[in-house]
């Protein structure tokens, strides 16, 4: 679990980001904060004064054709903006990170598939840091079938922390049971050291992991959200999806960029 010190700071990170800014400080604040971490600013949609707080500026949508997805369905694209983790096989009931450091598959998923069902399965895991486009959006048509919330710590998920101690399996996280023309896939919003709200489009607010009724999402649509930088882990079962050449770690990746090819 998170220690009291780590949610302490998670509750100032997000009352800082909740406070509204003057409108007419609003431009000067985001340019600054776009000069140090490399945001786009020409990706955002409307002006910077409609902006209201930093967290709304965060999670800023992208103007029309910023983004596009491939037609072809036996392509798969990525359903974030962000830095390319790992791509790996699932073996022996765990998917590997950088540093050959394993992560259960099962833990990591919170329960809601087994290590048999995934074995020979594919993972990639893409960091999103403070720069990035921050929704995350459906990389296929799907429906979401069960949602788990999973308690946990809220260590950082920075590149160089995951490659010196196990993070992603035991931080708070949000685990998307998905299912496309009956084949069950799974994405996992990973929360970090400042990053304990996450959105799922349509889900209650609350953490019960209850949906009413699946939910349906076309490819494309936005799926859920991060108020502050992380990490998503996809997961495939096998012989749907095999991941393409060229996925090198920290290699830069955008949202609705082919990341596999149908096996």
């Amino acid at each position: 679990m998170a220690t009291p010190l780590r949610r302490a700071l998670s509750l100032a990170v997000g009352w800082a980001m909740d406070r509204r800014i003057p409108t007419g400080l609003r431009a000067r604040a985001y340019r600054g904060y776009a000069r140090a971490f490399g945001a786009n600013l020409a990706e955002a949609r409307g002006p910077l004064e409609i902006y209201p707080t930093l967290g709304a500026f965060f999670v800023r949508r992208l103007v029309d054709g910023a983004r596009s997805f491939p037609s072809d369905p036996n392509v798969l694209p990525a359903p974030c903006d962000g830095a390319v983790q790992s791509v790996s096989r699932i073996e022996g009931g765990s998917l590997l990170h950088a540093k050959g450091r394993a992560y259960s598959v099962e833990q990591m998923l919170a329960g809601c598939a087994s290590a048999g069902e995934l074995e020979g399965g594919q993972a990639w895991i893409v960091y999103l840091s403070p720069r990035d486009y921050h929704r995350v959006h459906c990389p296929l048509d799907a429906r979401l079938v069960e949602l788990a919330w999973a308690a946990g710590a809220r260590y950082s998920v920075a590149p160089k922390v995951l490659e010196r101690r196990r993070v992603l399996d035991v931080n708070e996280r949000v685990v998307l049971c998905m299912e496309t023309c009956g084949m069950r896939w799974y994405l996992v919003m990973v929360g970090a050291l400042n990053v304990g709200r996450i959105r799922v489009v349509g889900a209650h607010s609350g953490r019960s992991g209850r949906l009413q009724r699946p939910l349906e999402y076309a490819r494309g649509d936005e799926l859920a959200r991060f108020e502050m930088g992380s990490t998503v882990v996809l997961v495939f079962p096998p012989r749907s999806f095999v991941a393409n050449s060229g996925l090198e770690q920290h290699r830069p990746l955008r949202m609705g960029e082919p990341i596999g090819t149908r096996a």
